[in-house]
């Protein structure tokens, strides 16, 4: 890694070295400095694109421009007549001021290249084909070259720091907005223009009157030509392996019109390239037709789905079947339909280790080492429609339903050197269906209502089994729990299932009304209400020997093992805001007045909570150029838990972690501040954005929890420790020339109280990671990227402290050579230090060779190869509030591939 770090710092010494800069002013015939102007400087030699660069408010230009060369200066500005000029370097900077007139109809100068960046109001257009170099393959390809452009762990799009929640082609959703579907699957070539729209609010008429400065979308502009026809590609490849052979079809397809779009994206392999992990599934909504404005209420409906052990980018075998559908159509200029069709079926295969150690050696809890295996399957299903009627500038009606079902399973056989040998089954089929209707009126300049309602149905059943198998010769470890649940101890084994089943009703609706006083303020007034039912059933038993049930009855929890409990709560509130522009002020203070009432039902017994509350909010931004804003934030939010926090019977959440609820239960309230700062120049080519947010929750629901071996008991009470978190992220991106460099910088502080085996203590936890990175953009020349990746971690939980280091270099090059080869290939090293003298180290290296004839070829070759250092596992470790592990996760071998891909 040194090697190539001292490459690319020779790069950009040689880059540095070779340069000179060419600025001055840009003005107007009466000698006002013009802003936005657009200054191109074309190599006149390969007659490409050398340098580009855009005024500041007081006319300045900069361009950095090569030694002893010849280039055609261009500059254009809005209303103006286009100026050109050859202009010859030499060794040494240049000083030029340039001064534009009127444009003149008859007299045009033709501008032979697009500004790769320009600026029209809130939209940040980027030309893509300024940005490429013949490797790009997909619209990442191409986002990653934008500057203040990032693609993040997550695979989501940031821009300006901010994370686009909707993403469109030709102005048509593109899968409800879906970012990740569309920037791995939209061909690079088919790019045309990408347009940032700052600013982005779905409702035209609440634009003025709302803040929107956190809604980021992007609109991708398809190249002339790629209209009212199909385009996309088709890939279909194999290889081998030594226990299956390999195979690869995705085909993807895409057809817009001015009236309809129909895409189709398709993916079967058994390689472990996943289009949609299942965790993107399940988060799949996009768009922004959520409420405009939070209540300050949050309740919790929970999650009782399968939380399955693997990521599917660290398991020993992937299969996956991935379908997609989405369509738009416009039958008129005032409707909109939408909608799409996912279908995703994955089978996995899993292995890890890990060696625990829990928290305080005090509390008599014995380290365990576990070895655990698991095949995991999930089917889902999603289908959303949505219409959007407008039949004019004062009336608009959305409407979206989408329901999503699943079928996953997942069987585990986990050894633990404290409980032996155990089988595990997990199965559920949930189901939900969401309803949004919006409707927005104007009834004149001044006076806005808005209705906004959502509604939502889910059903799920989840269903456990766990099979303990005793050990003859050695001391049964589960024996007292086993007591303690009632459990028939005789046998030679423990076959433990529970049913449960968890239905949910909500309704979330306000209605808002908005005054505009005047051009610099408006207010505000909500009335609105959260109406939630929860319905939860549950039964413990265990099978004998000859195939019956047993119900147990436990000798603890008052004998309570079965659930049948009915939850429900209420929430009136009445809000008022004000917003006010006062010079680089947007003022918004406001606050909301909430009417609470629940109660939950079970076993003949009725627990009420009836009780009124304040909760403010105050939003003040600060806007100190037209891309350059602070932002601070402050709202009081009420936290209300779920159904199975309440129950008072027993639930497993497997053998070894078991709960029961408190009816009693309070709700939590938390007090949340966040600072944004955002810069975006054009003129240096300087983007920097930092957030720093601060919580601290009051009467936060917490777990009682005892330990009897590894196995732990939970219960729930409201703490009145108050518990805090801090985060701090930052971000510098800076582009000289054809080399960009960033560094990101983070910091995580946590504080819990946690409560075991009666004993309170604080739990205390710093993160900070910090990643600076170089990478190239050369047109013609191949291109590297360099990161470094340095994270501590230290934990502090009373008697026991952590501290973990890790160090993860990694290099990306592509290469197009002799305009037909395409090389890529991405390196990680990744070291774990574990603070006692000991570290942990695994690499990961992929790599791609591709073959067209040209750029506009239809056929393309192309050899991937994963994992080419044929690595076993990847190392983790890490702590949280019960304990210190280290983890060893088993992960695919290389594989090597040969794949086809044709160009519609």
């Amino acid at each position: 890694m040194k090697k190539v770090f001292s490459i690319v710092l020779l790069l950009v010494a040689s880059h540095s070295y070779a340069q000179i800069k060419l600025e001055g002013v840009v003005k107007d015939s009466l000698n006002l400095p013009l802003e936005l102007a657009n200054v191109i400087a074309i190599n006149q030699k390969t007659s490409g694109l050398e340098a580009y660069g855009i005024t500041n408010k007081d006319g300045k230009y900069k361009l950095e421009l090569g030694k002893n060369g010849t280039y055609k200066i261009q500059i254009s500005y809005v209303g103006m007549k286009t100026f050109e000029e050859i202009l010859s370097t030499e060794e040494s900077d240049l000083i030029k001021d340039y001064i534009l007139v009127a444009e003149n109809a008859l007299d045009e100068v033709e501008v032979i290249y697009e500004m790769p960046v320009t600026i029209k109001g809130d939209t940040l257009v980027y030309n893509a084909d300024s940005f490429k170099n013949g490797t790009e393959r997909n619209l990442e390809d191409v986002l990653e070259k934008l500057p203040g452009v990032e693609i993040n762990e997550d695979g989501q799009i940031e821009v300006e720091g901010k994370v686009v929640n909707k993403l469109m082609v030709n102005g048509k959703d593109f899968f409800d907005g879906d970012t990740k579907l569309a920037t791995k699957n939209i061909p690079s070539k088919a790019v045309d223009k990408i347009q940032v729209l700052r600013n982005y609010s779905e409702v035209g008429q609440l634009r003025g009157v709302t803040n929107n400065q956190d809604n980021v979308a992007l609109n991708i502009k398809l190249k002339e030509g790629k209209e009212n026809f199909w385009f996309g590609t088709v890939t279909a490849g194999g290889g081998s392996s030594p226990e299956n052979p390999l195979y690869l079809v995705q085909p993807k397809l895409f057809y817009y019109s001015p009236k309809y779009s129909l895409n189709f994206i398709g993916d079967i392999n058994n390689i472990g390239e996943v289009a949609l992990t299942r965790r993107d599934i399940r988060n799949f909504g996009g768009g922004f037709r959520a409420p405009s404005r939070s209540s300050g209420t949050s309740i919790n409906l929970g999650n009782n789905g399968l939380n399955f052990l693997t990521n599917q980018g660290n398991a020993q075998e992937v299969e996956n079947k991935l379908g997609t559908v989405n369509f738009s159509y416009s039958p008129t200029q005032a409707l909109d339909l939408s909608g799409f069709f996912i279908f995703n079926s994955s089978r996995i295969r899993s292995r890890e280790t890990s060696f625990v150690q829990y928290t305080d050696p005090d509390l008599g809890i014995p380290d365990e080492t576990t070895e655990q295996s698991s095949t995991e399957r999930s089917n889902q299903g999603l289908l959303k429609l949505s219409a959007s009627y407008q039949p004019n500038n004062n009336n608009q009606l959305d409407y979206d339903i989408i329901g999503r079902m699943s079928n996953d399973s997942q069987n585990q056989e986990l050894f633990s050197s404290v409980i032996g040998t155990t089988n595990q089954l997990d199965e559920v089929t949930p189901f939900s269906l969401n309803q949004n209707i919006n409707y927005y009126y104007t009834l004149n300049e001044n006076n806005i209502f808005s209705f906004e309602a959502q509604h939502l149905l889910k059903d799920e059943d989840p269903f456990y089994n766990a099979l303990l198998v005793k050990d003859p010769d050695g001391e049964d470890a589960f024996e007292t729990t086993a007591d303690a649940l009632g459990l028939d101890t005789s046998l030679n084994t423990y076959d433990l299932g529970q049913n449960r089943r968890i239905k949910s009703n909500q309704l979330d609706a306000k209605l808002d009304y908005y005054h505009i006083i005047n051009a610099k303020s408006n207010i505000n007034v909500t009335l609105g209400t959260i109406l939630s039912r929860q319905e939860f059933n549950s039964t413990i038993f265990q099978f004998l020997e000859d195939g019956s049930q047993f119900t147990p009855t436990p000798t603890f929890n008052e004998g309570l093992a079965s659930n049948d409990t009915e939850y429900n709560f209420s929430d009136v509130y009445l809000g008022f805001h004000y917003r006010l522009k006062t010079g680089k002020f947007t003022i918004t203070p406001g606050f909301s007045v909430h009417a609470y009432g629940n109660k939950n039902t079970q076993f003949g017994e009725t627990f009420k909570d009836n009780f009124f509350r304040f909760l403010p909010d105050f939003e003040t931004r600060i806007q100190f150029k037209k891309n350059e804003a602070l932002t601070l934030r402050y709202d009081m939010r009420n936290q209300f838990t779920d159904v199975t926090r309440l129950a008072q019977g027993i639930v497993l959440n497997n053998f070894n972690s078991i709960q029961f609820g408190e009816p009693d239960l309070q709700n939590a309230l938390s007090h949340n501040v966040s600072l944004f700062y955002s810069s975006f120049n054009l003129f240096n080519y300087t983007n920097v954005f930092a957030r720093v947010a601060y919580s601290s929750n009051i009467d936060q629901i917490r777990n009682l929890t005892n330990f009897e071996n590894v196995i732990r008991t939970s219960t729930f009470f409201n703490s009145s420790f108050s518990d805090e978190n801090v985060n701090v992220f930052g971000r510098i991106q800076r582009t000289f020339g054809k080399i960009r460099g960033s560094i990101n910088a983070s910091f995580n502080y946590s504080k819990i109280n946690q409560f075991i085996q009666a004993q309170q203590s604080l739990n205390e936890g710093y993160t900070q990671t910090y990643t600076p990175g170089i990478r190239t953009n050369y047109k013609e020349a191949p291109n590297v990227s360099v990161r470094y990746r340095y994270s501590i971690t230290n934990n502090n939980q009373g008697s026991r402290k952590t501290r973990f280091v890790t160090n993860a270099p990694s290099v990306e090059f592509d290469a197009y050579i002799w305009k037909a080869f395409t090389f890529r290939t991405n390196y990680t090293y990744t070291n774990q230090d574990l603070g006692n003298g000991e570290s942990q180290s695994f690499q990961n290296w992929d790599a791609t060779l591709s073959y067209r004839k040209n750029r506009d070829a239809k056929w393309e070759y192309e050899i991937k190869a994963t994992n080419l250092l044929d690595i076993d596992s990847q190392v983790r470790n890490n702590a949280n509030n019960l304990s210190v592990f280290t983890s060893e996760t088993f992960i695919q071998p290389r594989f090597v591939t040969f794949r086809f891909v044709y160009t519609l």
